[in-house]
């Protein structure tokens, strides 16, 4: 019987993996600036294109619908064109694998940095997670599966519960379940319940760790015990050498006339009178 669970499992979680047609990030990663920016130990959310990733993207309103554990090279695993495996991440229908940063560069992606964190504990939280490489992906809760075949509109207070897909045995996990447990492992907390307990002199603040299933991706984002780490901001980035299409070329004359009158067309952007004709003539592109 459990063998037939597993087959029926991971034809579903096949189905579920296919990749979306025409998903285009709206903003992707520049590769070196990623890989400049990371640190081991930081959480990288990814917008995923699979059919998966949209009900993921849905059940949690967010942008986000993965999340990978960045810890650095692992020993010598590379792949066979020698790029590091950087990244560990649980995925349908593999279970925990180290992967390449560059898998991600084509794809919308954040960074979240978990605040004071000691070496120690980063240490201790990204060999937790290289430590599970190998295990199983979940395969055998076929009616968990099934419910992301069907996703069907449902109450906010619902969906939470959704997203906690998997039999419970320690060695089979999802991507969410996989980094939680590693921060819970050196007791960082990522979305605890907090609990106020009246004492004689103060009221104390107790904090609970929900239960790691119960974790998505987007709770990294938004927990204030992450910082929000942009690669194009960490890096340096002046504004003034940003390259803003120029409305005075001779060659957007046309587009530009056939383009409705707006407030903002009407603006004055006029420049000091000392500045030269071919400065005057620039413009904000209001399409930009």
């Amino acid at each position: 019987m459990t063998s037939t669970l597993e087959v029926v499992g991971h034809r579903i979680a096949d189905y579920l993996d296919q990749p979306i047609k025409g998903y285009e990030p709206f903003t992707p990663s520049t590769p070196d600036a990623l890989r400049s920016t990371l640190r081991a130990g930081d959480v990288l959310l990814v917008e995923g294109n699979t059919r998966i990733s949209s009900v993921i993207k849905y059940l949690t309103q967010s942008t986000w619908s993965h999340a990978a554990l960045y810890v650095g090279r692992i020993g010598d695993r590379e792949t066979p064109d020698g790029e590091p495996l950087t990244l560990v991440e649980a995925n349908l229908g593999e279970g925990v694998v180290a992967v390449p940063l560059s898998k991600y560069f084509l794809y919308h992606t954040r960074i979240c940095r978990p605040t004071g964190l000691s070496p120690e504990d980063r240490r201790r939280v990204c060999a937790f997670a290289a430590e599970r490489i190998g295990f199983d992906y979940d395969p055998q809760n076929v009616i968990d599966l099934a419910r992301y075949l069907f996703p069907l509109p449902m109450p906010a207070r619902w969906r939470r519960r959704m997203i906690a897909l998997g039999s419970g045995e320690p060695t089979r996990v999802i991507c969410s379940v996989l980094i939680a447990q590693a921060f819970e492992a050196v007791r960082y907390p990522i979305l605890p319940k907090i609990a106020q307990i009246e004492g004689e002199s103060a009221k104390r603040d107790i904090m609970h760790i929900q239960h790691s299933s119960l974790y998505a991706p987007r709770d990294f984002d938004i927990s204030p015990y992450f910082d929000v780490v942009k690669p194009t901001l960490a890096n340096g980035f002046d504004h003034r050498a940003f390259q803003w299409a120029d409305f005075a070329n001779a060659d957007s004359g046309a587009e530009r006339a056939s383009l409705p009158e707006r407030d903002c067309d009407r603006v004055d952007f006029s420049f000091p009178a000392a500045q030269s004709d071919a400065t005057r003539a620039r413009t904000f592109d209001p399409q930009a």
